[in-house]
C-alpha cells in the first residue's frame, strides 16, 4: 500500500499529527489483536478533531472480518479496506477526496504483487518475503481461512526476482513467510516445492541470511532438511508450529501430526543438524484440554528442550468449528497454564544461555544503544522482533546490517551479553 501510494504522488510521513489520511492495518487472529486493533483505532481517532486528519481508513484482517460491523459501530471510520483489495488504497482515497465516505472495499480481488511497487518498514539490511497468502489446513481454532483464502502460491521467478530487487537494495537477510511455507508450489506445480525455492533463493548474490517460518511439522521432509544442512545461507532456524503434544487435543485441533511423528522429526533435524534452533509455538487451554493433557504438555516441554518457544492462551473465536465445542476452560484457567508454561521455558532458555558463555557467534548488527553504550544485534538462532539481542561492546564505528564476531560473557533467559572479537574459533 505504501509502495501504491507513493507511486501516486501521496507524500509518506512519520507523524500521524502531520497526516491527512491515516491507514490502520489490523489483525483478528486472537482477541488480544482485535483488542489491540480497535485500540489503535480510536487513539488514531483523535487527530479528526483538532488535527489535520480528513480520513481514517481501517485495512487488514479484521476489516475483511468485521467490515460491517467497523462502519456502523465506528462513525470515526470513513473506508474500509479487506485483504484481497488493498491494491485499491489510491482509489479509495480519491473517491474520500470526492466527499463519499462509509466506503466498504472487500471483494474477492487478487492483487499481482509481482507488479505492485513496495517500500519496506522494516530496517535496510532485512526484508520479509511473502510466498504464498491464504491456507488449506483449516485448523479447528483459526479463522485465517476464511478471511485470506484458499493456499495460492507465487511463481518461483516472481520469488526470486523481488529477492534480486531486495538484496540489490541492500537487504542482507531475507525472512521467507506464508500461512503454511512447507505447502509451497502445491496449488501450481502440483508438488511441495520449497526446498527448489530456497535453493534457487540462496544463489541470489548479496542475500546472507535466509530464514524461513512457518512450517508445519507433517511437510518438513527429508529433502527439505537436506537443503537447510547443506546451503550455508540458510539459517539453521526451524520455525515450526507444533500447538499441543497430546495425540486428543492435537485431533480435536485438526491438526495431521501426532506426538511421535513430532517427536520424531525433532529428533531428526537435531541428529542431522547439530546447531539447529526449533522454534514452536504452543495453545494451552483449548476446549476438552484436561488437567493430564496440560501436565503431559509441561513435561513434553521439559522434555524436548525447544530452544525458541512462545505460549497462547486459547481465544474462542467465531465462526469456527472449535468456537462450539464442548468443556471450554475460564480465562483465569487458560492464563494460568500459559504463564506455567512460560515459566518453564525461561528456566530453560537461561541454562541454554548460559551454556554459551566463552563461545564465539556471528551477529547481525541491529544500532547501539546510546544509553547503555552497546550494540546489539541478532545470531542465526534470533529472528527479528520475537526473539532475543545480542548486546555487545566494540572499539570501532560499526554500521547497522554488518556482521561481526562476539565473544558472549554473561547471559540472561532470553538475550546475551558480551564484546566484539577478532576471529571465530
Amino acid at each position: 500500500m505504501l509502495g501504491i501510494l507513493a507511486e501516486h504522488g501521496f507524500e509518506i510521513v512519520e507523524n500521524e499529527e502531520d497526516a491527512d489520511v491515516i491507514i490502520v492495518n489490523t489483525c483478528t487472529f486472537i482477541d488480544s489483536a482485535k483488542n489491540e486493533s480497535i485500540e489503535c483505532i480510536l487513539e488514531l481517532s483523535q487527530y479528526k478533531n483538532g488535527g489535520n486528519c480528513k480520513a481514517l481508513i481501517v485495512t487488514g484482517c479484521m476489516a475483511q472480518r468485521y467490515k460491517e460491523q467497523i462502519l456502523s459501530e465506528m462513525p470515526e471510520v470513513d473506508a474500509v479496506i479487506g485483504t484481497n483489495e488493498y491494491d485499491k488504497i489510491a482509489d479509495v482515497i480519491k473517491e474520500l477526496d470526492n466527499d463519499k465516505t462509509d466506503l466498504l472495499w472487500c471483494g474477492a480481488g487478487n492483487p499481482d504483487e509481482q507488479n505492485l511497487p513496495r517500500i519496506r518498514t522494516t530496517p535496510s539490511y532485512t526484508a520479509y518475503l511473502k510466498i504464498a497468502e491464504g491456507c488449506d489446513n483449516h485448523c479447528t481454532y483459526c479463522v485465517i481461512p476464511s478471511i485470506r483464502g484458499m493456499y495460492k502460491s507465487r511463481m518461483i521467478e516472481d520469488i526470486v526476482s523481488e529477492a534480486e530487487r531486495l538484496a540489490e537494495d541492500g537487504v542482507r537477510e531475507l525472512v521467507v513467510i506464508a500461512q503454511d511455507t512447507t505447502a509451497y508450489g502445491k496449488d501450481i506445480y502440483g508438488e511441495y516445492h520449497l526446498p527448489e525455492l530456497l535453493k534457487k533463493l540462496c544463489a541470489v548474490n548479496g542475500v546472507d541470511w535466509i530464514r524461513v517460518h512457518y512450517c508445519y511439522p507433517e511437510l518438513v521432509s527429508d529433502e527439505l532438511i537436506e537443503v537447510f544442512k547443506t546451503e550455508p545461507k540458510l539459517c539453521n532456524y526451524f520455525d515450526i508450529p507444533i500447538q499441543h503434544s497430546s495425540d486428543t487435543i492435537l485431533k480435536k485441533m485438526g491438526r495431521h501430526t501426532n506426538k511421535a511423528q513430532i517427536v520424531g522429526l525433532i529428533e531428526r533435524i537435531r541428529r542431522e543438524i547439530p546447531d539447529a534452533v526449533i522454534r514452536t509455538s504452543l495453545i494451552v487451554g483449548f476446549p476438552g484440554e484436561t488437567e493430564e493433557d496440560f501436565e503431559n504438555l509441561c513435561d513434553f516441554v521439559r522434555k524436548i528442550r525447544f530452544e525458541r518457544l512462545g505460549v497462547f492462551a486459547y481465544s474462542r473465536e467465531e465462526d469456527t468449528p472449535a468456537y462450539s465445542f464442548d468443556n471450554q476452560i475460564d480465562d483465569e484457567e487458560k492464563e494460568r497454564r500459559r504463564d506455567l508454561i512460560m515459566m518453564i521455558q525461561s528456566e530453560i532458555a537461561e541454562e541454554q544461555n548460559t551454556e554459551k558463555i566463552g563461545s564465539v557467534v556471528r551477529v547481525l548488527v541491529e544500532d547501539k544503544d546510546e544509553i547503555i553504550k552497546s550494540y546489539y544485534g541478532r545470531t542465526y538462532a534470533d529472528s527479528e522482533e520475537i526473539d532475543g539481542k545480542v548486546f555487545f561492546k566494540s572499539d570501532r564505528r560499526l554500521t547497522p546490517g554488518e556482521f561481526v564476531n562476539v565473544r558472549v560473557e554473561q547471559a540472561m533467559e532470553y538475550d546475551l551479553f558480551g564484546a566484539e572479537c577478532d576471529a571465530c574459533e
